[in-house]
């Protein structure tokens, strides 16, 4: 799955300035479960080794965005990036 062609790169900065919907995007029970094993490695590889992942989510105007940051935690509900900033689990469709 390539999302880069068509995703919108932002800073990890601007992100608290976004707003997200209250909607899942992923749609599928079986693509949920894997975003959330990817979410878990690449939070192991963020405290570990300090790798940046790139994170493709949707906003709350479907608007499709990427930011390549480091993933320190990840809650029931967020992803939790360096600074406290965070973006709903929820709005994440694909981790790399």
């Amino acid at each position: 799955m390539n999302h880069t062609s068509s995703s919108f790169d932002i800073k990890k900065e601007d992100i608290p300035q976004l707003k997200f919907s209250k909607n899942e995007t992923l749609l599928s029970l079986k693509k949920r479960k894997l975003r959330a094993h990817y979410l878990e490695r690449a939070t192991q590889l963020g405290n570990l080794l300090k790798t940046k992942v790139k994170i493709y989510f949707i906003d709350n105007s479907n608007k499709l965005m990427s930011v390549n940051t480091t993933i320190w935690a990840v809650t029931s509900n967020f992803v939790v990036l360096k600074q406290g900033i965070t973006i709903p689990k929820h709005s994440i469709i694909y981790v790399e």
